[in-house]
């Protein structure tokens, strides 16, 4: 990963600076800042590469770009940009379209084509998660792209839903991720890119199979980990919610050498796990930790977790506590 920030500039050139870094990372556009935010101007990168798409996660103090005819005549990579906002507000304009963003949503913009985006001066500091992909990778006639460029991407149902989440989750972890993590989600990264603009298209047939079922499966885990608290969270209801059949779901855990109820029994053991090792948590009762992560009996929870770990809860916490140096409640 590559880190990038205006901190280690002195305050006068930090907005030049930023002005070529930008050229380098993304595309050539003109900047601009309001000159009494000009002195107090702070922005940083975090560029990881996804195979074939770069995810860079930009933190920044307000300002604006604009991609005009002249910039692209001078250099036009056709790349396109996903842009997933991570916090705060801004408006993108692109083809007469005006766009107005916020978190969780995705806007595309088509770098060969004039645009103009703007961080909300209201908001002290925003960020923003920008997916690039040479356009010629994609599935797509131009004229479809060209439709969607400049305009929000539904992401409160569907597979919109599922990128953004996705891309969410992605900033909330990216300076985690090592070589090993890139190259693992790069074929899922691109997938999402490609159905969530397949979806926002009503082309979901140009997404090839095996895409289809990364993607679903990506959103079943999600799914999964967002509802791990509920006990009814049976193979049934995730069937149910995602419009399958049970067969159909089970099938896909099981080409992923797993069955639905041990992997929501392992999510749920990890979850339990780490709030038993948690000094903060040392007053919670351990059936209690259960319960919050859907296990409804103490018994049943107490006989899989020695199975998991070869220990009990109690003896697993009271190691962590004498390993930090405190005292933990039988």
């Amino acid at each position: 990963m590559k880190v990038i920030n205006t901190a280690e500039v002195p305050v006068a050139e930090r907005f030049a600076f930023w002005r070529e870094v930008t050229a380098k990372v993304w595309v050539p556009c003109n900047l601009r800042c309001e000159p009494h935010l000009e002195s107090r101007f702070q922005a940083g990168l975090r560029i990881s590469e996804f195979g074939p798409v770069q995810a860079s996660l930009m933190t920044a103090t307000p300002y604006s770009v604009e991609r005009t005819p002249k910039l692209i005549r001078q250099s036009d990579p056709g790349i396109l940009m996903l842009v997933c906002t991570v916090r705060g507000h801004g408006v993108m304009t692109q083809d007469g379209r005006r766009t107005e963003f916020g978190p969780g949503d995705l806007v595309l913009a088509d770098t060969s084509r004039p645009y103009r985006a703007e961080l909300s001066p209201d908001v002290p500091g925003s960020q923003v998660l920008v997916l690039c992909l040479p356009r010629s990778l994609l599935p797509f006639p131009q004229r479809d792209l060209r439709r969607l460029a400049g305009v929000r991407l539904r992401s409160d149902q569907g597979m919109g839903a599922l990128s953004s989440q996705f891309l969410l989750q992605l900033a909330r972890h990216l300076h985690e991720l090592g070589p090993s993590d890139t190259a693992r989600l790069a074929t899922l990264t691109l997938d999402v890119f490609t159905a969530a603009l397949a979806t926002a298209l009503d082309a979901p047939d140009v997404v090839p199979p095996q895409a289809r079922r990364r993607v679903l499966m990506a959103q079943i885990f999600s799914f999964i980990r967002r509802n791990l608290g509920d006990p009814q969270l049976t193979p049934d209801a995730i069937a149910s919610a995602h419009h399958i059949s049970l067969r159909y779901l089970h099938k896909l855990f099981h080409q992923e050498g797993h069955t639905v109820a041990g992997w929501i029994r392992e999510r749920r053991l990890e979850r339990c796990l780490r709030d038993l090792a948690d000094p903060r948590l040392a007053d919670r009762p351990i059936n209690a930790i259960a319960a919050r992560w859907g296990f409804g009996s103490a018994a049943h929870f107490s006989q899989v977790f020695r199975g998991a770990y070869g220990l009990s809860p109690g003896q697993f916490r009271r190691q962590c506590a004498q390993a930090t140096g405190l005292c933990a409640p039988t």
